[in-house]
């Protein structure tokens, strides 16, 4: 579909900030190789063959006995016994670049855990002898994951409430902006410490609570175009000529509303992030044992003698935090009306 010439300028603008072009391609291609972690880190092999037959444990589970073993529960890919039943046949197996999921025990580390960078482990283990690598690659995943889908949900609820509020004015307004007003004056953070001895947290559960205060940030912003939106020339001529009101809003107004709305979207994101990571350090965030960049600050805090879970998992939020700070700046210029 080709541009707008309008849509082409922002477009030039944004492209002409080296920094935040060049972070959305890095970013882009780090949360791509994220989106196929399980082809990166498993402890399952990708392609085994044996015995002339093809097999997929990484998509398929197997039972031990199709390899000639005894038990018929799912084969343990790394247990010398069940090696030795596969290269006795002239098998082999294919395995990912990191033989380790995020859940995966390293049971041959040398030292206790957590253990030191290694030729088996690059980045260290945790406390618990898993993975580092590992985890950081599912939890830059499920971090940004979450973070997406909690921003694209508070931006619906924001933009609808926002052009609620600014289109009717009014009773509408002065009741909304009252609602706001004691809305984000709740202690989110005491909220769900209180809902977490209740009930087990975990991603949806996590995002719905979040989502009930994370949709106030565009409100203002959206309200403010439509307050100024309603009184153009245009718009009263088009409720002259017998246009609904809801036409109108999604017409002619929020295509204006969404310039602001755009530029303010990559900001939301590292909210999200940095609300997550602080939860999940805390101890009130996803599940103990899901991958999670808070979690390995929580660890790095309790072992200060293995310095290599904090500076990994440090390294990775202040990349991910930059990236999207410097692709929000450009995002900002670019649709910035004075340029």
């Amino acid at each position: 579909m080709a541009l707008s010439p309008l849509n082409r300028r922002r477009f030039t603008r944004f492209k002409a900030n080296k920094r935040g072009w060049w972070s959305l391609w890095l970013f882009m291609a780090l949360f791509t190789l994220s989106l196929g972690a399980e082809l990166i880190a498993n402890d399952k092999p990708l392609l085994l063959e044996y015995q002339g037959d093809w097999y997929f444990p990484i998509a398929k589970r197997y039972p031990e006995t199709v390899f000639g073993g005894e038990f018929p529960l799912e084969a343990n890919y790394k247990s010398p016994y069940v090696r030795e039943l596969i290269s006795a046949k002239d098998g082999w197996m294919l395995w990912p670049v990191i033989p380790f999921s995020y859940n995966s025990i390293n049971y041959d580390l040398r030292v206790p855990a957590p253990a030191p960078p290694s030729a088996a482990n690059w980045l260290g283990s945790d406390d618990q002898a898993r993975d580092v690598l590992a985890r950081l690659i599912y939890g830059f995943r499920i971090t940004v994951l979450f973070a997406l889908t909690l921003t694209l949900f508070s931006s619906i609820i924001g933009v609808f409430a926002g052009a609620l509020q600014g289109f009717y004015g009014g009773w509408v307004d002065l009741l909304g902006q009252r609602f706001l007003e004691v809305w984000s004056g709740l202690p989110v953070l005491y909220l769900l410490i209180i809902l977490a001895s209740f009930v087990q947290p975990n991603f949806w559960w996590l995002l719905g609570i979040m989502l009930l205060f994370s949709w106030m940030s565009l409100v203002d912003v959206v309200r403010a175009e439509f307050l100024r939106g309603r009184n153009l020339e245009y718009v009263r001529a088009a409720r002259a000529l017998g246009m609904r009101n809801g036409a109108i809003m999604y017409r002619h107004i929020l295509p204006n509303a969404m310039i602001s709305t755009m530029t303010f979207m990559p900001f939301i994101l590292t909210g999200a992030i940095g609300t997550l990571t602080a939860l999940d350090f805390l101890g009130f965030g996803l599940p103990a044992g899901a991958p999670s960049l808070g979690e390995l600050m929580a660890q790095a805090k309790s072992n200060l003698q293995a310095p290599w879970l904090g500076i990994s998992a440090f390294a990775v939020l202040g990349l991910m935090l930059s990236l999207l700070v410097f692709i929000g700046e450009a995002a900002r210029d670019a649709f910035d009306p004075r340029k």
